[in-house]
């Protein structure tokens, strides 16, 4: 509910899950909480507010709507986004156990609790709220305000700089920069103008839900959702709708929004890379890693049925 509600208020995923990430992933290893589930749960929480029309993503996805004809639908587009990803996350938070966590008390994080406030917690949680204040209400850059903010920690010590940066994912930060890079220059060189052209001979106006949001799950499993997959598939949707001879727009659009924003819990995407990154020094890494891969890549399979099911047969 925190991360969907910054998210649509303006700060999209990738910012939400920045400042999220290290508090959700903190508080789960405090609590003995899967970091699995509380990646996913995260996930998909910021995901569900980043189609709000005054989130980053929802301006771009409405501009391209605008461009190609489709505008004047935002509010529209965005609410059937939200309620899909809260009915898939209640559905993923019951079969990962999370309805168990209510009956569990953790002493770990009952005597957490009790322990005393010391100055670099204040410093930090300080800094914290001046961050998300920051880029909430003054539109500052993520990015920079975040860097000011380590910056005065490092000034004020209260942490030693050699152990930040050794602890930093270094590995995992190269390879989505090295996807998104892969992924754009196929984009480049027409091969995702394919897809248009490829979908269409395979679909039906029936069964066109599904199909575009396995594709677009697949292609955003690897790359940026909203700098790759919504740029590129979104102008498709008047071409497949003409080369198919009729189709519902909209619920093409939907499902394009929702196949493509379930996966991105993937570790080549950057929501799941940062999730990895705040993960605790208990945590391993490596089968996080795995595990949220092979959960992303189940997502795009997830989102064709949930597309089929709540856009196709216009449940939403």
């Amino acid at each position: 509910v925190f991360t969907a509600a910054i998210s649509t208020l303006g700060a999209g995923a990738v910012p939400t899950v920045a400042l999220a990430a290290p508090l959700a992933m903190g508080a789960a290893s405090r609590s003995r909480i899967s970091a699995f589930l509380m990646a996913v749960i995260v996930g998909n929480g910021a995901n569900a507010g980043n189609l709000s029309p005054i989130s980053p993503v929802g301006v771009i996805a409405n501009k391209i709507l605008e461009r190609i004809g489709l505008g004047g639908h935002a509010w529209e587009i965005y609410t059937k986004h939200l309620l899909a990803h809260i009915i898939l996350s209640a559905i993923i938070l019951l079969l990962l156990g999370g309805a168990g966590l209510w009956r569990e008390r953790s002493s770990d994080a009952t005597q957490a609790a009790a322990l005393p406030w010391q100055r670099t917690h204040v410093l930090t949680l300080s800094l914290i709220l001046c961050l998300i204040g920051a880029v909430l209400f003054l539109q500052a850059p993520v990015g920079l305000a975040a860097l000011t903010a380590g910056v005065i920690l490092t000034v004020l010590r209260t942490a030693k700089e050699s152990e930040v940066l050794a602890r930093m994912p270094w590995g995992v930060m190269i390879m989505v920069c090295g996807m998104s890079v892969l992924v754009s220059m196929l984009e480049r060189t027409g091969g995702l103008d394919l897809f248009s052209a490829w979908i269409a001979r395979f679909s039906t106006p029936a069964t066109i839900t599904p199909i575009v949001a396995f594709v677009s799950g697949i292609v955003s499993a690897y790359s940026s959702t909203s700098g790759v997959v919504l740029p590129a598939f979104l102008p498709m949707v008047p071409k497949l709708v003409q080369q198919m001879g009729g189709g519902d727009a909209l619920a093409m659009i939907s499902s394009i929004n929702l196949g493509s924003h379930l996966v991105d819990v993937s570790p080549l995407s950057t929501l799941g890379a940062m999730c990895i990154a705040a993960a605790g020094p208990e945590v391993d890494r490596q089968t996080l890693f795995r595990h949220l891969m092979l959960w992303g890549l189940s997502m795009s399979v997830v989102g064709a049925v949930a597309s089929y099911l709540l856009f196709g047969t216009r449940l939403l």
